[in-house]
């Protein structure tokens, strides 16, 4: 692994290479959201040309200099393409898209310029797809100075992120969202979380990113804001190489002596573990009790790291490089490519000021008492150090009407983090406590792709896809040790004596998580090409099946005390376990390590989904097409666990919901060129608890010292989507669209706080509820004005209503406790349902420079559903500004140098409590800090 990056870099320095010169590209059939296979590509008044492959693709050497092309194909219309500029050494891309001919036969010739704009190849695609989408290409990218696509997806209308990883479409929470890679299923890598995190996917491994919001029979079910389908790099069509290389500056987190941090690894700064933190017994080790027998006790005490504080020392500043490799080859008549990719990123982050978890409650005793009463408060210093390394490979295969294609993608993550926090407790307990935590998660992701495309018939009328994508995820959270001590404070000097209580500020604990998930995932899609009512029309039907397994360990020990004055140790926890304070025999006194493990904290299951489709896409006019299809799911789930009070499950089937999932889209063009259109759809979808929801597991958090409780009684939740947009294509990637959409939902699924039992969540099926509302994109260049010819402005801004029902167990909870002159609406806000996005963007690109202002931020979103005395949290909007500097130079502008500035506004992100007729209480709050990026990027 340390060797892979030096052999990269030796590839792309030592291997001389000469690009082909010519013009590139994709040719799409404009009457379908598909390609257009075989047409002609001629270089106007010569006899020089060449013929698009099965998918579209075509790539024609030329000399260099200023070419007409002409595109064409029997029955559509002729499109000739002027003003192509041939550079020596590099293949323009030049997409088109053909229309079939007013008299289907007769010769339409259509002349334009070609265009400069590297947003035309997804608006071409949105265009003419009969899904509702929005999409980002890879150099619209590049413009926000996103490195990663969660943060590139922000700019699509209707989209946020949520914690920098998890997707929100529509201001839907994200269990209402489906990430797919690819086409096809992945697991996540947060077992709390539905959807699989964005951010540990870089844009140098990107093609581009659709987000779907209505929904097709060849759609998975399973989403209701949108299905995001994170599309990695092609092989490309001539030999490419890339090295990329940047470094990030905050002045809040980087260079600062006090940063928190933990003992690292040797192999920490490749994101993972080098052995450093395993558990020191044996899987099959009996650990008995001082009682039982002190001479093993004192043994496996000293076999654990005594460290349990958390180190200052100086932190660094971010750095990141990435570096990509690819080629194609003709094999006799075929064409064999490859691709590889790697690139990594190391952050630092350090709040000397970061609250969480804090509680505040209504007084129960006295409604006429507006303030809501502190119960816990908890802030302090956290110190974290994130680790990310993907790797791409793949492999392609390409005949006149076939093409394989393998890939396999490995990303490797690793977080460390330390902290110190400072407890109070006021309402059940009355004390202060000290918390020194020490955490390092590793995660993975190892994704195996193989499919296939192929065409067939003498007409190239059928064709054929497949993929097989196993998946193997891993969660490990190692060493997790959590060290309170008590705090007394002498009241006459002030002097703070620190203890350890286990009956007061609970017991050191150290944890070992292990979460594994197992994926496989196949589908197959067969499309027929065929006339229906005098127009050509389209049949497809396939079929799906996804079946997961994850399993979920706990291993806890904890270090209690036998006859020791625990005072001594003067709030240090690396004395704990300290030579002279473990646990003696001889004296029958010291700490000792006691295994505590919960079987109620593990779980293993499995899920499996089998899916069937069939859909007609056809045209009832010249002005309207339709694509009309039914999706058939079976999903299942299987749990094996345990409850704390001794119940228990083995293998029994939780779920087992067979459902039929139609859709409609229409898409009406308002005039001959379908620059304008309207679309409309209806279609039904689910959303279904996850692992973690649908189990008995009791999960304690002691960093947060909240509990999550599973709920095996737990339903799908399903929703009738209704969506109307209307849409105008201009020139010069103009683009205008005004959308509305209505979504009823049965069951939602929300986590809420349990009455009266504090401190702990559950999932639950709440009341009924409805979303509706509006989005509005506009993109606009500004070449209408004198002199601004080169500057681009875009603007999406979502307007979301969600009405919530009340169960009857929430209405009682929230009736005993108002308030004086309060009174309960009928309805609340939905969970995770933001009520307005926005997204601003300005952008300069001329000879080289590009410039852009960016401004991001969405509504006031409930983040957790109060119960009883307990109030709603919500997360207020987060305002974020940034402005992006690059200059590219060189021989065919391939150097790259780039100037990024994060949260001009140094905003924080902030969630409170909110009650009727008080201000707002903390439940969390931190600063991200002003990052300032430098980066160097250069193209072979």
């Amino acid at each position: 692994m340390k060797n892979f990056p030096l052999l990269l870099l030796s590839i792309f320095f030592f291997q001389a290479t000469f690009g082909q010169t010519g013009v590139t590209g994709t040719i799409n059939d404009g009457e379908f959201n598909d390609v257009l296979p075989f047409a002609n590509i001629l270089v106007k008044d010569t006899q020089k040309g060449t013929t698009s492959d099965f998918e579209g693709k075509y790539t024609l050497e030329l000399e260099p200099g200023t070419y007409t092309l002409v595109y064409s194909f029997v029955g559509y219309q002729t499109k000739e393409i002027t003003d192509i500029v041939v550079t020596e050494g590099q293949l323009t891309s030049t997409n088109v898209t053909l229309s079939a001919s007013t008299g289907q036969l007769d010769e339409v010739v259509i002349t334009t310029t070609a265009r400069q704009n590297t947003e035309a190849a997804v608006l071409s695609f949105q265009k003419n797809s009969v899904n509702l989408l929005d999409g980002l290409s890879l150099e619209t990218i590049k413009k926000t100075g996103a490195s990663d696509i969660a943060t590139a997806v922000k700019n699509v209308p209707g989209v946020s992120v949520q914690g920098g990883k998890f997707v929100y479409v529509r201001g839907l929470g994200d269990r209402y969202t489906k990430s797919i890679l690819n086409g096809v299923d992945v697991p996540g890598l947060d077992p709390d979380r539905n959807t699989l995190q964005l951010d540990i996917f870089p844009t140098q491994i990107l093609e581009n990113v659709i987000v779907i919001k209505a929904a097709t029979a060849d759609q998975p079910a399973d989403f209701t804001g949108g299905v995001i389908d994170i599309v990695t790099k092609d092989i490309p069509t001539r030999e490419e190489y890339s090295l990329s290389v940047g470094a990030t500056y905050n002045s809040d987190f980087h260079f600062k002596d006090d940063y928190l941090a933990s003992e690292k690894s040797q192999t920490d700064f490749l994101g993972f573990d080098d052995g450093l933190r395993d558990n020191p017994l044996a899987s099959n080790q009996v650990v008995p009790l001082p009682q039982e027998n002190g001479e093993i006790v004192e043994l496996i005490t000293q076999r654990f790291e005594e460290r349990l504080a958390a180190q200052r020392e100086n932190s660094f500043m971010d750095f990141n490089f990435s570096a990509t490799a690819g080629n194609q080859y003709d094999i006799g008549e075929n064409k064999f490519g490859y691709l590889a990719s790697l690139s990594y990123r190391n952050e630092t982050t350090y709040y000397d000021e970061y609250i969480d978890g804090q509680i505040f409650r209504k007084d129960e005793a006295d409604k006429s008492n507006f303030d809501l009463l502190a119960d816990r408060t908890q802030n302090g210093e956290l110190g974290s150090n994130n680790v990310l390394v993907s790797a791409l490979a793949g492999l392609s295969l390409k005949s006149e009407k076939s093409k394989y294609r393998f890939n396999v993608l490995h990303v490797q993550n690793g977080e460390s983090q330390a902290s110190i926090f400072r407890q109070s407790n006021f309402i059940i307990s009355s004390n202060n406590i000290k918390k020194d935590n020490l955490i390092y998660t590793q995660r993975s992701i190892t994704n195996g792709l193989l499919s296939g495309k192929h065409s067939l018939g003498e007409e190239s009328d059928w064709t054929v896809e497949w993929s097989l994508s196993p998946t193997l995820a891993r969660i490990e959270d190692k060493d997790f040790r959590v060290t309170p001590f008590r705090i007394t404070t002498d009241p006459d000097t002030g002097e703070e004596t620190f203890t350890i209580e286990p009956s007061e500020s609970g017991i050191p604990s150290r944890f070992y998580r292990d979460l594994e998930e197992i994926s496989l995932a196949g589908k197959l899609d067969i499309e027929k090409k065929h006339s229906l009512f005098g127009f050509d029309a389209k049949a497809k039907f396939g079929g799906a099946y996804t079946f997961k397994n994850r399993t979920f360990e706990v291993l806890k020990f904890s270090i209690p005390s036998l006859n020791f004055p625990s005072a001594t140790l003067n709030g240090n926890p690396d004395l704990l376990l300290a030579d002279e304070n473990v646990y003696d025999p001889d004296t029958n006194s010291g700490f000792y390590i006691r295994q505590d493990s919960n079987d109620s904290d593990s779980f293993d299951s499995d899920m499996s989904i089998a899916a069937g489709y069939v859909s007609e896409e056809f045209k009832v006019t010249d002005w309207l097409n339709s694509i009309v299809g039914v999706r058939f799911e079976q999903f299942t789930l299987n749990y094996t666990g345990e409850r704390q009070d001794g119940s228990s499950l083995d293998n029994a089937e939780i779920l087992n919901t067979p459902d039929f999932f139609p859709s409609v889209n229409l898409i009406f063009d308002l005039n001959e060129d379908g620059d304008k259109k309207i679309r409309t759809s209806y279609s039904r979808t689910t959303a279904r608890p996850s692992f973690k929801e649908a189990s008995l597991a009791e999960i304690f958090d002691p960093i947060s010292s909240t509990t999550f409780i599973g709920n095996i009684d737990l339903q799908p939740t399903y929703i009738n989507n209704f969506d109307l947009r209307f849409e105008k294509y201009g020139e010069s990637g103009d683009f205008f669209a005004l959308s509305g959409f209505y979504k009823s939902f049965k069951d939602p699924i929300e986590l809420s706080f349990i009455r009266r039992a504090y401190g702990q969540f559950t999932p639950l099926n709440l009341g009924d509820a409805t979303v509706f509302g509006g989005e509005i994109e506009v993109r606009k260049n500004l070449g209408f004005i004198r002199g601004l010819d080169n500057m681009n402005f875009n603007v999406n801004f979502s307007l979301i209503e969600s009405q919530q029902e009340y169960s009857e167990d929430e209405r009682e909870g929230r009736l005993d406790n108002l308030r004086e002159g309060e009174t309960l609406d009928d309805t609340r806000q939905l969970q995770g349902q933001s009520p307005f996005l926005i997204n601003l963007g300005l952008n300069y690109e001329d000879e080289g420079w590009n410039a852009g202002l960016f401004y991001n931020s969405q509504g006031k979103t409930l983040q957790i559903v109060g119960a009883g005395d307990v109030g709603d949290v919500f997360t207020l909007p987060f305002h974020n500004v940034k402005l992006n500097l690059s200059k590219s130079f060189g021989e065919n502008n391939n150097s790259t140098i780039s100037l990024k500035f994060e949260n001009l506004l140094d905003d924080d992100i902030e969630s409170v409590y909110q009650s009727f007729g008080t201000e707002d209480e903390l439940y969390s709050r931190w600063n991200p800090g002003q990052d300032i990026s430098l980066s160097y990027s250069v193209r072979f």
